[in-house]
């Protein structure tokens, strides 16, 4: 239940570093070359992807559209989330053109070979001026229904709230700060969850209640963790995502930059539990402030041939 073998990827249009989301943040850095960044961010983009594949897990590659313009379109994970009940959530997104990323022929294309029972659309409480930014503002252990959630403007906890209470989710709520002290703008970027094992930034959790608790609840859940610094986390070490490859082998997909910034006890502590997906997405990490986690949207509904073989039995 933890991890899955079939992903959503969207492939960009005109990527570029957004300035709607510049103020919080921090891990973004704009560039003025913004032919050469599209080109390389493409680039990237298709290396991963194929990646991914090679390694055995199922991508779903969506082409995103020149107009309007999205420019983190390859972030499909902060707008839909797939559950394996077959539900689909969409999220509300606090910058304006972010909002524009939810897109019917998307769920279309996930449609035709997923079975969708339900749609929770809780895009509505952007209108009240409440966000919640899907598996970014979220760092789901769905094997234990836990939500892991770093207080922020893009988690809001009247959204979250409906969220746990529709999926079955308890929540677990922090705050986070990076070397800066500026305020952790999505949970994914400090922390994720495996099916063995969950990478986090505890020292990125100032109050130490909360750090204990956040410790406690990985622990109780069966998870050994992999405490990586804030100087790791600024390097997207926190940002990565486990998934099911071929035969069902256990794959990390994490960033190149990731992987340097790991030291070697880390990675062999990684190597023991999964097989090491690098991926060299350096223009996207600095330009667009995700990494490999970001660019995935995780499809854990239903495979629409054997629920349909299910229904004609």
């Amino acid at each position: 239940m933890q991890t899955t073998s079939h992903v959503l990827m969207v492939r960009p249009a005109l990527f570029a570093a957004n300035p709607e989301t510049l103020a919080s943040n921090a891990f973004q850095r704009p560039d003025p070359d913004s032919a050469a960044v599209h080109a390389q961010a493409v680039a990237e983009f298709d290396r991963y992807a194929e990646a991914l594949d090679r390694a055995g897990v199922d991508v779903l590659v969506a082409q995103d559209r020149l107009e309007p313009h999205r420019p983190d379109a390859l972030f499909p994970n902060n707008w839909v989330s797939f559950h394996e009940d077959g539900t689909v959530v969409l999220y509300p997104m606090e910058a304006p053109n972010r909002r524009l990323e939810r897109r019917e022929e998307i769920l279309d294309l996930v449609g035709r070979r997923f079975l969708i029972r339900r749609r929770l659309d809780l895009s509505g409480h952007e209108a009240r001026g409440r966000f919640l930014e899907g598996t970014g503002s979220m760092v789901l252990d769905r094997e234990h229904r836990l939500a892991y959630l770093c207080r922020s403007s893009r988690s809001h906890r009247d959204v979250v709230d409906e969220f746990t209470r529709e999926l079955g989710y308890e929540p677990v709520w922090f705050s986070g700060t990076d070397g800066r002290g500026q305020a952790v703008y999505h949970t994914n970027v400090m922390m994720a969850v495996g099916r063995e094992f969950a990478v986090v930034c505890l020292d990125a959790i100032r109050d130490r209640r909360e750090r204990a608790q956040v410790a406690a609840f990985l622990r109780m859940s069966g998870k050994r963790i992999l405490d990586i610094s804030r100087v790791q986390m600024g390097a997207f070490a926190g940002n990565v995502l486990e998934l099911k490859g071929r035969g069902g082998a256990p794959v990390l997909a994490l960033s190149r930059q990731a992987w340097d910034a790991l030291n070697e006890g880390q990675r062999r502590a990684i190597q023991e539990r999964a097989i090491p997906l690098v991926a060299a997405i350096d223009t996207i990490e600095r330009c667009g402030g995700g990494g490999t986690r970001c660019m995935v949207a995780e499809i854990h509904l239903p495979p629409r041939i054997a629920a349909d073989a299910a229904l004609a039995g």
